[in-house]
């Protein structure tokens, strides 16, 4: 984590001292942050699309030789290659989100240990909008608005995608509530400052997961198939 927080620190004291507002900073840096993610969430969203799309052929397949396996295998195995479809396409960007959130999440709650710039030091305890102490926790209003947010993130990332099966469908419903209501509770712990992180970062997630499900439906209609006219 250390690896990946202390460069994500460097890019927030030049941010500060260009700035010279660590709240400010905060957002300009989340922004940056899902910039350079927004290519690895799209090439997430395609891959889990096109296993959607081929969804069919596959269980079509897996009927057809399910006393079979070695030539079941070898026929899913030609279909991922005529699709062009890489099954584990959708991994390693979940990895390097993964691990760079996580830098960001380590450098925002325990700041001092990743900031070398001395004028952060007292920039962590600098005031923004009703927060007298970005390194302390706001009660209500943040860890709301960051709930709020994470929600309605959730909500739009479930439009348009593949059918679940029915027990992960009660799953999904599960966590769409629960997790929201969990941040409100760990961002009234949490210094605000990752408190604003985590809203900003939700806020642009909204918009991205609308622009996914624009992509989600552009690919359903594309490989949907077409009824031949009668005659």
């Amino acid at each position: 984590m250390g690896i990946l927080a202390k460069p994500l620190g460097w890019l927030l004291s030049q941010l500060y001292s260009v700035v010279g507002n660590y709240g400010i900073s905060l957002i300009i840096i989340t922004i940056i942050v899902k910039l350079i993610l927004y290519p690895f969430y799209k090439k997430q969203i395609l891959s889990t699309a096109g296993m959607s799309s081929i969804q069919p052929k596959m269980q079509e397949i897996q009927r057809k030789y399910a006393n079979d396996k070695e030539t079941m295998n070898a026929k899913i195995a030609e279909l991922y290659k005529e699709e062009n479809f890489n099954p584990m396409g959708g991994c390693l960007p979940m990895i390097v989100q993964m691990f760079i959130i996580m830098a960001l999440f380590g450098l925002l709650r325990n700041p001092m240990l990743y900031l070398s710039s001395d004028s952060m030091y007292f920039a962590i305890h600098e005031s923004f909008l009703w927060i007298e102490d970005l390194s302390q926790p706001d009660l209500w209003i943040l860890p709301v608005a960051a709930g709020v947010a994470t929600f309605f993130s959730f909500w739009l990332n479930q439009q348009t995608g593949a059918t679940p099966q029915a027990g992960s469908n009660m799953m999904m419903n599960l966590m769409k509530y629960f997790f929201p209501i969990m941040i409100v509770w760990l961002a009234r712990s949490y210094p605000s400052g990752l408190a604003i992180y985590w809203f900003m970062s939700q806020f642009i997630q909204i918009f991205f997961n609308l622009r996914f499900n624009a992509l989600r439906k552009a690919l359903k209609e594309k490989n949907k198939p077409t009824k031949k006219k009668k005659k």
